[in-house]
C-alpha cells in the first residue's frame, strides 16, 4: 500500500516509515522539509494522490494554548478535506491517553479538537491515543525545574517507549480501520514524580524531584489516574527498565 505519513521525520514518523518500508509498502515521510505544510495546505493535495491510508503523527511547532489549537484544528481541516478528495481508505491519527479528561490543558483540548474533526469527516479512521513516551523524561524534567529542583504532581501515569508506539502505528496503518479509538501504554504504572525520579536517578542527575500538588502537567493539575490508560487497553512490552538499560 502507498502510506503516507504526515510527520515522518519525527521521532515516531520516522520509525513508522522504517517499519512499512521493511514489510513492503510504499511508505512515503511527509513534512515542511519535503515540501508538505498541513498549516498552509501547501503539499498536500499532491502528496495524498494515490495513497491509501494516511498516517498523521504530526506534532505543533509551539504548545502555547492559542497556537496548538490553531496548529491541530487547520491542520486536520486540511488532511481530512484532502483525504476525502483524495479518495484515502483510512486515516490515522496519534493522540494521546486522558485527553478528554483534563480540560485545563490547553494542549490536551487541541487534541480533542484534532479527534473530533477526524470521528465527524466521514472518514474511516483509526485513533491511537498512547501515553506519555519515556523519551520525553528529560524534557518534563527540564520544564518543571524550579531553582534547582523539579517539581511534579503525584498523579499516575503508564509510559511507554517510542519504539512500541511506532509498532503500534505501522500495524495499524497496515491492517483495516477500527473506526474508533485504540488506547495503548507500557506495562508499568508509576506516579509521574516517580517516573522522572527514576530516570534522573539511572543517569545520575542530582536534581531533587519534589512531590508537588500545586505543580501543573501542560497547564493541568494531575491528581489521579487521568493519564493511565482505560483497562482493555493494549499494553506493550519495553519496560522502563528495560528502555533504560538500552543506553536511553
Amino acid at each position: 500500500m502507498r502510506i503516507v505519513v504526515i510527520g515522518g521525520t519525527g521521532l515516531i514518523g520516522s520509525q513508522v516509515v522504517k517499519r512499512l518500508g521493511e514489510h513492503g509498502h510504499d511508505a512515503v515521510p511527509a513534512s515542511p522539509n519535503s515540501g508538505v505544510n498541513t498549516v498552509t495546505g501547501e503539499g498536500v493535495k499532491e502528496v495524498l494522490e494515490g495513497a491509501d491510508v494516511l498516517v498523521d503523527v504530526s506534532n505543533s511547532p509551539s504548545f502555547a494554548d492559542d497556537d496548538v489549537m490553531n496548529f491541530f484544528t487547520t491542520a486536520t481541516t486540511n488532511l481530512t478535506q484532502a483525504a476525502k478528495d483524495a479518495g484515502v481508505g483510512h486515516y490515522v491519527a496519534l493522540s494521546i491517553v486522558g485527553t478528554d479528561e483534563l480540560p485545563e490543558s490547553g494542549y490536551l483540548r487541541a487534541k480533542v479538537a484534532q479527534e473530533k474533526l477526524i470521528t465527524e469527516s466521514g472518514l474511516t479512521y483509526s485513533i491511537i491515543r498512547a501515553t506519555q513516551f519515556f523519551e520525553f523524561a528529560g524534557a518534563i524534567a527540564n520544564s518543571a525545574e524550579v531553582d534547582g529542583a523539579v517539581h511534579l504532581p503525584h498523579g499516575g501515569v503508564q509510559p511507554i517507549a517510542a519504539s512500541d508506539v511506532a509498532a503500534v502505528v505501522g500495524r495499524t496503518a497496515a491492517t483495516e480501520p477500527v473506526n474508533g479509538v485504540l488506547e495503548i501504554g507500557g506495562p508499568e504504572e508509576f506516579t509521574m514524580d516517580g517516573w522522572i525520579r527514576t530516570v534522573l536517578s539511572h543517569r545520575n542527575d542530582e536534581r531533587e524531584v519534589v512531590s508537588d500538588p500545586r505543580a501543573k502537567y501542560f497547564g493541568t493539575f494531575l491528581t489521579g489516574k487521568q493519564l493511565v490508560p482505560n483497562a482493555g487497553a493494549q499494553l506493550q512490552p519495553t519496560s522502563l527498565k528495560d528502555w533504560l538499560a538500552a543506553g536511553n
